[in-house]
């Protein structure tokens, strides 16, 4: 480590924010245009380059964090970005959407604040972009196999890039009209600019990744069709079966899905639509659901100009500190967090029914009730205790002219007569394509890799996932593989 006291010395310091009050007024990200840079040398150098560094264990990549952090702190970048590119394919993504498992692993996290190493791993990224460090790298021979990689999230790509690198023609089809899945259509732009999305989709494309966009394989192209044309097919078609709320009123207009509301809004920014049916502007919006979905559909109602917004969460109010005796290091805990969009809703004061930060914590759904035209005008609640039995006397209504639910996914869309069902793939128990520990479903010649068979995750399993799938399809063309293999995703399916 360049600074051997950097850990006593020098206290964390996060990416900074944009001011509330400029940022809800675009789309753009949430934090300062080069904010990073004045800090992250310093913040770096707060890296013990301890003996066992559980941060590693913690990231399902594998990212080697204690040798670019120390990179960093040297400025020795482009060292620093081959060092973080060996084991992740897209440290922009992760940078900027993983939840950072890594920081509670952190050795430094048992009495002291975590090295910022999020921020250290996006400002690697960004600095390698803007240095042209990253540049394509097709094959320099071609093995004359192919592969159909079917979904272009995370996973999908990550198998995609790989593939072709190791040689193979690939190709990669994609239902919407645009590649990229939740990282186009779902994630918010102020979370993730989607230019950051559309140089890597440059970078495949000039490796040789050809995109098919627009095609829903099991409707435009059979199963049958597919396979016969591909040597190997890899299924990465996310967990987005979305999770039900059957209460009373549930069928009143103005209630829908997270994932119905959010793509539009990422298809206004793209000038594809001027205003989007579901706009909240001037509404009383209602969020169910207390996870990362629910507080993008909160950041996205408070750009659009809602009236007021309230997110409610099933779960009682996290503490501030970790519970050693429930979560002990290096787990990571479910603490409050604050995060930018709730930060908004707070000091905007868009969230007058529930706490400063537009949460209510312990709240669970009861029924809808609405007008005379069939539309959702209120949501009615109730408090739990951490079993979740209603608190006697608690019941409450909160104005919604708009509900979102945010609950979570439950597996891959399964229809009669689509993908699945054409390739007669079983599930497993937790709702996810079943697959064997080396990625192969029980059709030759077929893996799934990502969401769709772990279930709903992290960006960095996901990302992971691809890489591992990508080697066991590898082997299975070749006999034998050169591609790494995450040490998270030891080429076998893991529970989260």
């Amino acid at each position: 480590m360049a600074d051997p006291k950097g850990f006593l010395t020098t206290p964390r310091r996060e990416a900074p924010r944009r001011p509330v009050g400029e940022r809800v007024r675009d789309w753009d990200e949430v934090y300062v245009p080069g904010g990073l840079l004045p800090i992250i040398r310093t913040q770096a150098d707060r890296c013990m380059d301890c003996g066992i560094p559980f941060c590693h264990e913690a990231c399902p990549l594998g990212n080697l964090i204690p040798e670019w952090n120390d990179l960093v702190a040297r400025n020795d970048w482009r060292t620093a970005s081959d060092r973080l590119h060996a084991t992740n394919n897209f440290p922009e993504f992760t940078g900027r959407l993983c939840p950072a498992p890594c920081e509670a692993g952190c050795v430094l996290a048992i009495n002291q604040p975590a090295v910022t190493i999020k921020n250290v791993e996006v400002a690697i990224a960004d600095r390698a972009w803007d240095e042209g460090f990253v540049t394509a790298r097709p094959p320099e021979r071609h093995t004359g196999r192919t592969v159909a990689v079917v979904g272009s999230g995370p996973a999908g790509l990550a198998a995609a890039q790989q593939l072709t690198r190791a040689g193979h023609t690939v190709a990669v089809y994609e239902r919407d009209d645009r590649p990229g899945g939740l990282l186009r259509y779902g994630i918010p732009a102020f979370k993730m600019e989607k230019r950051h999305l559309e140089r890597r989709l440059a970078q495949l494309t000039d490796e040789g990744v050809r995109f098919r966009t627009s095609t829903e394989i099991g409707r435009d192209l059979t199963a049958a069709e597919l396979r016969s044309r591909y040597d190997a097919v890899v299924l990465a078609i996310g967990a987005t079966a979305w999770r039900e709320l059957d209460v009373p009123g549930r069928r009143l207009a103005g209630i829908h899905q997270a994932m119905e509301y959010l793509p539009l809004a990422d298809r206004v920014c793209a000038g594809d639509l001027q205003v989007s049916p579901l706009d909240a502007a001037g509404k009383h919006v209602v969020i169910v659901g207390g996870g990362d979905t629910g507080a993008d559909c909160l950041g996205t109602a408070v750009r659009e100009g809602a009236a007021s917004v309230t997110q409610l969460d099933i779960y009682g109010k996290p503490d501030d500190v970790r519970d050693e005796d429930v979560e002990p290091w290096p787990t990571y805990p479910k603490l409050y967090r604050l995060s930018a969009a709730h930060e908004e809703a707070g000091e905007l004061g868009t969230a007058p029914a529930a706490d400063a930060d537009a949460r209510l914590f312990a709240a669970s759904t009861l029924r809808f009730t609405g007008d005379a035209d069939g539309r959702v005008r209120a949501l009615h609640l109730v408090e739990v205790d951490a079993a979740r039995r209603p608190r006697s006397g608690t019941d409450r209504a909160l104005p919604a002219d708009l509900v979102l639910l945010a609950l979570g996914f439950h597996g891959p869309e399964r229809h009669v007569g689509g993908l699945v069902d054409q390739l007669g793939l079983g599930v497993d128990a937790r709702g996810g394509l079943a697959r064997d520990p080396g990625f192969a479903t029980e059709v030759p010649g077929v893996f799934v890799a990502g969401d769709a068979g772990r279930g709903q995750s992290l960006v960095v399993w996901a990302i992971a996932e691809g890489r591992a799938v990508a080697a066991a399809v590898d082997r299975w063309l070749t006999g034998t593989t050169r591609l790494p293999v995450p040490i998270g995703a030891h080429d076998r399916p893991m529970t989260p």
